[in-house]
């Protein structure tokens, strides 16, 4: 299939960003978070965890460590036990103690808004650097590529790679800096309740019509039953 022109690409993009921006227009991040420091934890431990899950561990987890260096010096197995329902809790407790270090010792205990400095943190990269940005600091970030606004990005035919760093730059190219937060979130928030990894509903889909569906194997609404016919 030959490559679409970036010029016609970019016009369909930006009336993604149009219609989306009307069908989800409260979308927002939804991990709960008061501090940049507090969006940096909630999203190191979203990995592999739903938001809701998350929300509810930093309920209390957020009460108990305020600053990096209470996570820093958390004794061992307390901050393990603590995060454990969001899975992976020994990985995460590592990052979290490593990053909260990292903090104290090179940020004064603050966290950077430097997106270099944001990927010197353990358990950081360019998508929680995004994240944070973008989301927390209001500054203008690359695009958030989670797997949900991957599949989109591909099933709208917005780009062919699969690598998500490479899907954020095809992104970037195609999309505003000033749009892609908002973006991000309402495309996941459409992958969660329409265009599913397990099946796009197309027949609901406010997209369909500009949608090359790229990938996607077209399930027909159910064909309601016909009435018997009637005894003359």
């Amino acid at each position: 299939m030959p490559r679409e022109p970036l010029s016609r690409k970019k016009a369909r993009a930006a009336s993604i960003v149009r219609i989306l921006a009307r069908e989800y227009p409260d979308a927002r991040c939804w991990l709960d978070f008061r501090s940049p420091f507090e969006l940096f934890v909630a999203t190191v431990l979203s990995a592999q965890c739903t938001d809701e899950r998350v929300n509810a561990v930093t309920r209390d987890l957020f009460r108990k460590y305020k600053r990096p260096a209470d996570y820093a010096q958390a004794p061992p197995g307390e901050l393990e036990r603590d995060i454990r329902p969001t899975g992976f809790f020994n990985n995460k407790a590592r990052s979290l103690r490593r990053a909260g270090a990292v903090l104290q010792k090179e940020f004064g205990g603050r966290l950077p808004e430097a997106e270099e400095d944001l990927l010197k943190l353990p358990g950081v990269g360019r998508k929680t650097a995004n994240v944070i940005r973008g989301n927390a600091f209001g500054k203008i970030a690359g695009m958030v590529v989670d797997t949900h606004v991957g599949r989109l990005a591909r099933r709208l035919g917005l780009t062919r790679e699969t690598d998500p760093v490479k899907v954020e730059t095809e992104m970037n190219a195609l999309v505003p800096g000033p749009e892609r937060a908002a973006l991000a979130h309402r495309l996941i928030q459409h992958g969660r309740q329409v265009c599913t990894a397990r099946r796009a509903f197309c027949d609901r889909c406010v997209l369909a019509d500009l949608c090359p569906k790229v990938g996607v194997s077209i399930v027909p609404p159910r064909a309601s039953k016909k009435e018997p016919r009637r005894a003359r």
